[in-house]
Formats: C-alpha cells, sequence, structure tokens
C-alpha cells in the first residue's frame, strides 16, 4: 500500500511537472493547454521509470466530469485530477487511449469544470486539439446539474455536426423549428446527473468580473 501511494505521488509530481509548459491563449481563459494533447499513460511510465502495474493512469481521476455513451460500446470521458498543488487537469479517454487536455487553477472545482465545457463546446473541442464528432449519445452522465446550462453546451457542440441533423429529423413535421428545444428535449431523455442546486458560472461572466 505503502508502494502504491509513493507510485501515484511521483506520477502526480511528474504531471505537475509537465503543466508547467503549458500555454494559456488569448481565447483560453482560465485553462492553459499543451502544444498537443499528450498521452497520459506514457506520462505515467515515465514516472515510474518501468515498474510496471505500480500505477494505472485512470486511478489518478478525481472526479468524471462528462460521460458519453453510444450504442454499441463506444464512449467517451472527460475528467479531472487534481494535484496536490491544486491544479486541476482535465484528460479524456475514449478507453483507447487517455489525453491530458488542460490545466486550470481554480478553486472552485465544480465551476474549473463548468468553464472547460463551455469552452469545449464553443470551439467544437479545437481549442484543446480534439475533435468532437458522430451522432448524439444515447447515455450521458454529467457532474453538473445546471440543465439550462448543459442544453447551451450542446446546442454549441452540435451546431452544424451530423448530431444536429439527427436531432432535427426527431422533431415532429408541425412543430416550429427550434434547435435548443430539440436539444432540450434530448437531454431530459439521455442525462444522469445532479439535482440542479445553482447556476453555473459562465466564462463571460467571469472575465467581466475580474476586469
Amino acid at each position: 500500500m505503502f508502494e502504491t501511494r509513493q507510485a501515484r505521488l511521483r506520477a502526480l509530481e511528474t504531471l505537475e511537472r509537465r503543466t508547467k509548459q503549458f500555454r494559456s491563449r488569448e481565447d483560453s481563459w482560465p485553462f492553459r493547454m499543451p502544444h498537443e494533447p499528450l498521452d497520459l499513460d506514457a506520462i505515467v511510465e515515465d514516472a515510474l521509470a518501468g515498474e510496471e502495474g505500480a500505477v494505472r493512469a485512470d486511478t489518478l481521476k478525481s472526479r468524471t466530469v462528462l460521460r458519453l455513451e453510444w450504442n454499441g460500446g463506444s464512449q467517451w470521458e472527460l475528467f479531472a485530477i487534481t494535484l496536490p498543488n491544486g491544479l486541476h487537469i482535465y484528460c479524456d479517454t475514449d478507453g483507447h487511449e487517455t489525453r491530458v487536455l488542460a490545466s486550470a487553477k481554480r478553486g472552485n472545482p465544480g465551476d474549473a469544470d463548468g468553464f472547460f465545457l463551455e469552452r469545449l463546446a464553443e470551439s467544437r473541442g479545437e481549442l484543446f486539439g480534439i475533435e468532437m464528432q458522430g451522432g448524439p449519445p444515447e447515455r450521458i452522465r454529467c457532474a453538473i446539474g445546471d440543465r439550462e446550462f448543459l442544453a447551451d453546451v450542446f446546442v454549441d457542440l452540435f451546431e452544424g455536426s451530423d448530431a444536429e441533423l439527427r436531432l432535427r429529423a426527431e422533431r415532429p413535421d408541425d412543430e416550429e423549428k427550434d434547435f435548443r428545444r430539440d436539444v432540450a428535449g434530448w437531454l431530459a431523455r439521455v442525462l444522469t446527473a445532479p439535482p440542479r442546486t445553482r447556476r453555473q458560472p459562465r466564462v463571460r461572466e467571469q472575465l467581466d468580473n475580474e476586469s
């Protein structure tokens, strides 16, 4: 048990050193990113210097932010690792590879999680070096309970994609065209999330408060 804790600590320390090379962009507040997504498994392997099985990359996870599942077994998960210094590291995995996408130095992890989803959606993943594509998932799990916020996120994420075409095709012909309502109805069917306890802060509001 002691050896496992030490191995986990070394992996986190190595990850912290790598984040010092991350850089921000004008449109990336509050996130800093590597030049391209990093292989988390390779970082852990390097930290443990060949101690095979000492600790796996997925055991570093502090919380799942968003999980998308499609019929047929395909899935995608966004999760966060909280380092001892308080830095939040955002990673994604499709079950085959796990990548480090960004870091954020924020006191409230719930706020940082929401900001990440907002930045992810508005850039369609481009800001973090990934591509979001495919049809709408059949099941969604999210750590955020603000349904209005999540509807906004998926509207931005789906607009102009195959997912938008599929959701619009499900609308009865006699209904008024309103893509946001399509997304809200779809979310009501597929989303598992905590009960809403507060309104999720938005990036623009926080930037206005800090200016």
